[in-house]
This record gives C-alpha cells, sequence and structure tokens, in this order.
C-alpha cells in the first residue's frame, strides 16, 4: 500500500503530470510557473497543470505563459486556524471536490503547493491520493502551507526560519529570464527601451502592486537631487500612484512589463522587501534599498535580512523614507562605482538562482523518477 492511502494510483503515461497550486498573487504564482518551466526543461515529456481562481491574477499570468489553468472556487483563509476550517465549511468543501475532479482528469502524479487561498484546497484534495510538496516562499510560514506541510511529501522553504519543521532551504524558482539574465550585454538595449541616458548610473524604483505610496514620494523630493547627480530614474509607480512628469533622465512608468530589462539597465533599486522581490534583484546582483511593509507579521524585513548581512543592501523603516533619506543611502553608492560592483556581487551571492531546478528535482525525488 501507498504510504498516500490506498486510492493513490501511479500515472501510466509517458511522463510525470504535476500539478502546481500557487494563485492569487504574483508572489505565489510567478514560483509555480518557473517550477513549471522547470519541469518541462529537465522532463519535456512532463505535463504541467496550473490551479487557480477567477480572483487575482491568475487568469491573466498564467495562460499567458502556456500552462493549462482549471479553476476552482477561491476559498478566503482565516489568520489561523479555526475549528470551522477544520470542520470543512462548504467553501472550502466545494473547492476541495473541485481539485480532486481535476487531480483525476489530469491524472495527477503529484501537487505542488505555494500558498494562498488556491493551496490549502488543492493540498485537502490531493492528501490520501497523491504525493504533495510545499514550497515556502516568506521568511515566515502562511496558513495554507502550515496546514499542507503536516501531511507532505517533502517540505520546502527559501530561507530559514520559516516555521515549517524540516524544510528543506532551496530559495525561490525564479523566471529562466532572470536567472541567467546578461545585464552587462542587455544595459544599451535596455536603456534605449525606456528612454533612459546611455551613460551614469540609473535607480530603479518599484513598490509592487500594494505599498508604492511611501517609495513614490520620497522620490518626488529626492529626483531633484538625484538628476543633480547624474542618476538616471525608471520609476514604476503603480496604476493609481502618483508621479513627477518624464524629463531627461527620469522615466516614470505605472507599470514595467520587461522587468528582466528594468534589471539590466539598473545599478541599484529601491524597493519594498517582499519574497519574490527580494530574490529576483539578488538574483541579478543589484544592490538595492529594501523598505518593507510597515504591516503585516514582518515578514519583509525577514525576507531582506539575508541580503542585508552579506552586504547587499540596507534595510530602511517605512517610517524613515524621505527624499533626505534616499539621497543619503543612494548618492554614496552611485559617486563609488567598484562599491555597486561589490555590493551587487554580494547580493548576488547570497541567492538561490538555481532554485527552481532544485526544486524540480525534490518533486522528480518524491515520485521515485
Amino acid at each position: 500500500m501507498s504510504e498516500y492511502g490506498t486510492q493513490f494510483l501511479p500515472r501510466m503515461g509517458p511522463g510525470p503530470s504535476v500539478v502546481v497550486a500557487g494563485g492569487g498573487t504574483a508572489g505565489h504564482i510567478e514560483p509555480a510557473l518557473a517550477l513549471a518551466d522547470a519541469v518541462k526543461r529537465l522532463r519535456p515529456d512532463a505535463t504541467v497543470t496550473a490551479l487557480g481562481t477567477e480572483k487575482g491574477l491568475d487568469t491573466r499570468l498564467i495562460p499567458a505563459r502556456g500552462y493549462p489553468l482549471e479553476l476552482i472556487p477561491p476559498v478566503p483563509l482565516p489568520r489561523k486556524p479555526t475549528a470551522d476550517l477544520l470542520r470543512l465549511p462548504g467553501k472550502v468543501r466545494g473547492a476541495v471536490a473541485r481539485v480532486r475532479e481535476v487531480l483525476t482528469k489530469v491524472e495527477a502524479d503529484v501537487v505542488v503547493g505555494f500558498g494562498g487561498f488556491v493551496a490549502l484546497p488543492a493540498y485537502l484534495g490531493a492528501r490520501g491520493r497523491v504525493p504533495i510538496v510545499v514550497h515556502e516562499a516568506n521568511a515566515r510560514a502562511g496558513l495554507a502551507n502550515k496546514v499542507g506541510a503536516r501531511f507532505a511529501a517533502a517540505v520546502v522553504a527559501a530561507v530559514p526560519g520559516s516555521g515549517l519543521p524540516d524544510a528543506q532551504v532551496l530559495g525561490i524558482p525564479l523566471r529562466h529570464a532572470v536567472t541567467t539574465l546578461d545585464r552587462a550585454g542587455l544595459r544599451d538595449r535596455a536603456r534605449r527601451r525606456f528612454g533612459l541616458p546611455p551613460t551614469g548610473p540609473v535607480l530603479l524604483v518599484f513598490g509592487g502592486s500594494q505599498g508604492a505610496r511611501t517609495l513614490n514620494g520620497a522620490v518626488a523630493q529626492a529626483l531633484p537631487g538625484l538628476l543633480h547627480e547624474g542618476v538616471g530614474v525608471l520609476h514604476a509607480h503603480g496604476p493609481t500612484g502618483q508621479a513627477a512628469a518624464p524629463q531627461p533622465g527620469y522615466m516614470p512608468l505605472p507599470y514595467i512589463e520587461d522587468m528582466h530589462l528594468a534589471y539590466a539597465a539598473a545599478d541599484a533599486v529601491l524597493c519594498r522587501a517582499g519574497a519574490m522581490t527580494v530574490a529576483e534583484v539578488s538574483a541579478v546582483g543589484l544592490p538595492a534599498v529594501y523598505v518593507p511593509l510597515p504591516h503585516g507579521n514582518g515578514e519583509q524585513a525577514l525576507n531582506a535580512e539575508p541580503v542585508v548581512r552579506a552586504g547587499g543592501g540596507v534595510l530602511v523603516p517605512d517610517a524613515e523614507l524621505t527624499g533626505d533619506r534616499v539621497l543619503a543611502e543612494l548618492v554614496p553608492w552611485f559617486r563609488e562605482p567598484q562599491r555597486i560592483a561589490a555590493m551587487g556581487a554580494a547580493a548576488r551571492a547570497s541567492g538561490h538562482a538555481d532554485a527552481d531546478e532544485r526544486l524540480a528535482q525534490v518533486v522528480f525525488g518524491v515520485l521515485g523518477r
């Protein structure tokens, strides 16, 4: 009998059928798709199916990457396990039933979850049917992964101390375009793409889909000083954020589609400290001023701590970020190119650029093939 129960039947096909559950936000979707890409690179005969909901970014991001998307009902997660959760209320029951339909339809061999409101019904639906692999991207694990880790075949985390017992630390799976980025080779093209000066340092600023307001205000205050120092600025201010008007050396955009080109154009970054942000910025070797979101359980500061300890950036509390602080932190970097190079090398060395393929190998190991 399989350790996963009598109902677990291995798929009789040419390659493994992998189901990824990481819907909702880009922070959950992107690692799932990076793993999917790695699985297909290593095992072209494999099939990958993504679970998601109509809420969030699932219907936009997942099909655009070429993977089939199976929709399940969204399940809002409480902050902590509750009696209602353990009794599987109606929404959870319906989502779990739908997950089981999908697992049967695609003859799933394994479910890989990345947390969030898609992962919990995926774990519950897979339990006793197919093995589960849990990946935690944040420094502090969320509820879904805490539940899934209790009966997972393998548990993986991005950084130590996530709160998941016996987690193997591998980093966060990232897009191959990021981990293989040739910043120097793409620099000229990237700067032309964004209308930035071909020479001199460039600061990339982005705050993610939420929490950009503080960064936007500080950049507006610091902009005259940055331009006076000859620093170009590429500023993703968010769809509802405010920014100064475009001018020579300053390019504001609501959203940056080609983030790999933005990284190639830049010499340093001013950003939040979400798990994906920290992983990407460090993987491409850019020093950064990280400004953690001031709410939540403090995980953003913890996400950036390994990079900061390695010398690849600094942490600035949200309440302390002003235009003067931006200039005080960054202008000395731009005046010393060797310092920026050393910090970038430290940032890159602190990352896990091969996390996508290492996680894929964990998945294959669980399957025994």
